[in-house]
């Protein structure tokens, strides 16, 4: 297995292992040589050219985004030949206040995964991911991960994860990369909708060629770029001139089985640091069991013809546009009546620079001064009309982003109740839920492609601190992939099935993922509480009206109903323990000629026992053994209330 580069892409080989590789290429052993390199890098070029039109509008909304959009229309215009206008560069933040608020309602849905088997068999390894799989996630940092994926998402309308195996992780013993990758550093075959049916798949970083010398140390020489990677206009000064381009690529071919198997090969330049197929341990197999490409793609708003969509910058960047060239300008118009300006005649003689100069009192004037020879510049206030067309384009924003009041914490007069605002908020989420829900269905395809590495590599086992459901509380369990691979079918004998020759068929363990969110907006916590509240005054934690609230739940859904489902069924069958014991205990003593208590039986549902006996010394010492003790509270209060009567007191010690 390469090594990983960085921590960023797997594949790269140490120095050590590059001279044989090469010996290997240059043999006639090789299936990878460097005339299927200069091929590849033809390809490379191809997919770029493909993708120049998404390129520069992902460059675009970048600076939309950094609200640097006056400057990128200014040089679309110098581009297209177009006059450059001399016009006011008002700038707001619309557009950017509805990216950060679907980003904080993306991040107060954080995902968790659950894995649910599909045989009774796998019942324990499913338990087993679903506590390991969050441990992984955690030591990939995968929430940083997942909140620079919404970013992208966003803005561009699509995110891509990519996971990876990097042997280096944990001392060499090796373990799964999770990175949200840049777009404009992957390229794949123009016309595809799905990413896994691209001929070819390609991702490039820039190296410093220093760094490639000192690892590779056949490079003598700068590799070169075999493509030019887009790059996005930053506030520093960025030079790649001493880099070359690393190129990552993944391809799918057929195995003599019939299979589709992945490999994978690390090239710069025309040198090949690495090929999986050259390799005997996966020259039949693929370089990834699972055959897949390692990435996942998040699209937001899809387009036709293409694995990539648009977000937010594309449809909302037109309304920002016309609000702030109004709002420019509105402000222009009140600069203008903030400032004054005068017509003066040639034949008025006034001194300029104390007119100018509101420090001084007197201003000086050779002859008269009257309307005709200095008369102000009178400008008209901003009309109503264009202050409603304003506030109808910012109306049109914040509707066409799904953005309203409500969704920032803003509320209509009257509301005030922390339910009622929750409730206006949940009604406001829809189209956050719908976009959330999109990626939670990349996030499964990510969490089943770390299911497939977990059961390639983790062949020895490893151990995992589990966090437990009180503060502070974890375990540590030790887990391999010895119940993920492959398992024979066993009959009803537990004998294994086989065919007419004798082989045993086989499976291989599936796992269903389920996403659930881990709430973190206070309102959700909020209203949870609220409807615990109501639950415990209509008695639904009552066990004697278990049935009664099991049907209601059941007409119910809302976040944690199983739990609550099952303690109602518990409380309903303590109940049900306590009546038969209580029936029990009324028998025996009936059997023995004991009196029950009274009151015993009613407590739980109805009277027991039989009428009381005679009293006897016996009967009244158990009897006074099993009854509480009567009228103990008011003697106590009795002498502990201090009495003002001293003299009673010492005439009756004992009182």
């Amino acid at each position: 297995m390469p090594r990983t580069f960085f921590g960023a892409l797997p594949g790269v080989n140490a120095p050590e292992e590059d001279a044989s590789q090469i010996k290997l290429l240059q043999g006639k052993q090789s299936v990878i040589g460097r005339d299927e390199i200069r091929k590849a890098a033809s390809i490379l070029q191809e997919y770029k050219e493909g993708k120049q039109h998404l390129e520069q509008r992902l460059v675009e909304d970048e600076q939309w985004y950094k609200l640097r959009h006056w400057k990128a229309i200014r040089s679309k215009e110098s581009k297209d030949g177009k006059a450059k206008k001399v016009e006011p560069e008002a700038t707001s933040a619309w557009l950017f206040n509805s990216i950060i608020n679907k980003h904080a309602d993306a991040m107060d849905n954080y995902p968790e995964p659950v894995v649910q088997p599909r045989e009774r068999s796998d019942e324990e390894t499913a338990k087993q991911l679903s506590e390991v799989l969050p441990v992984i996630m955690e030591y990939n940092d995968f929430e940083q991960v997942y909140s620079d994926a919404w970013w992208s998402k966003l803005k561009h309308g699509t995110s891509v994860y990519g996971v990876f195996w990097n042997p280096d992780k944990d001392n060499g013993l090796g373990d799964i990369d999770i990175k949200e990758l840049d777009l404009l550093k992957i390229f794949w075959e123009p016309g595809i909708m799905d990413i896994q049916k691209s001929k070819n798949l390609f991702i490039v970083e820039l190296v410093d060629n220093d760094v490639l010398r000192s690892l590779y140390p056949q490079l003598k020489a700068d590799p070169g770029n075999v493509v030019d990677v887009t790059k996005y206009i930053y506030d520093d000064t960025v030079d790649t001139s001493d880099k070359s381009a690393v190129v990552d690529w993944y391809y799918k071919v057929k195995s003599p089985n019939g299979k589709t198997v992945l490999q994978y090969v690390k090239f710069v330049g025309d040198t090949i640091l690495y090929a999986s197929e050259n390799e005997p341990e996966y020259a039949q197999t693929g370089f990834y069991a699972h055959g897949k490409y390692p990435l996942i793609f998040d699209v937001m708003f899809p387009e036709e013809g293409t694995p990539v969509g648009f977000g937010y910058v594309a449809i909302c960047k037109d309304p920002q546009l016309y609000i702030d060239k109004l709002s420019s300008y509105v402000l222009e118009a009140a600069m203008m009546n903030v400032k004054k300006r005068f017509f003066v005649s040639e034949s008025a003689n006034i001194n300029e620079s104390e007119f100018l100069d509101w420090t001084k009192p007197f201003v000086h004037v050779a002859g008269d001064v009257d309307q005709l020879k200095l008369r102000e510049i009178l400008t008209q206030p901003v009309d109503n009309s264009v202050l409603n067309i304003l506030q109808m384009k910012i109306e049109e924003m914040k509707d066409t982003a799904s953005n309203r009041d409500v969704n920032s914490g803003g509320t209509g007069s009257g509301v005030t109740a922390a339910s009622a605002i929750a409730a206006l908020q949940e009604a406001g989420n829809k189209v956050s839920r719908d976009i959330i829900s999109a990626s939670y269905r990349a996030y499964t395809r990510l969490a089943d492609l770390c299911v497939e590495l977990v059961s390639q590599f983790y062949d020895e086992g490893r151990t995992f601190r589990i966090t437990g459901p009180n503060p502070g509380s974890y375990e540590f369990i030790e887990f391999s992939n010895e119940g993920l691979g492959e398992q024979e079918i066993l009959d009803s004998q537990g004998a294994p099935i086989t065919d007419e020759l004798g082989v045993p068929y086989v499976r291989k363990p599936i796992f269903d993922i389920k996403i659930k969110a881990q709430k973190k907006n206070p309102f959700s916590r909020m209203e949870e509480n609220e409807r615990a509240k109501e639950l415990f005054s209509m008695g639904f934690f009552n066990p004697e009206k278990a049935q009664e609230a099991l049907i209601a739940l059941d007409m119910m859904n809302f976040e944690g109903i199983d739990k609550v489902r099952e303690q109602v069924q518990q409380g309903e069958t303590l109940l049900n323990m306590v009546k038969d014991m209580s029936a029990q205990l009324a028998a025996i003593n009936a059997a023995l000629g004991i009196a029950t208590p009274q009151g015993a039986g009613a407590s739980v549902g109805g009277s027991v026992g039989s009428p009381a006996p005679a009293s006897t010394p016996m009967t009244d010492g158990i009897m006074q053994s099993q009854a509480p003790l009567q009228g103990y509270a008011q003697r106590l209060a009795q002498r502990s209330t201090p009495s003002m009567n001293v003299t009673s007191n010492a005439a009756n010690p004992g009182a």
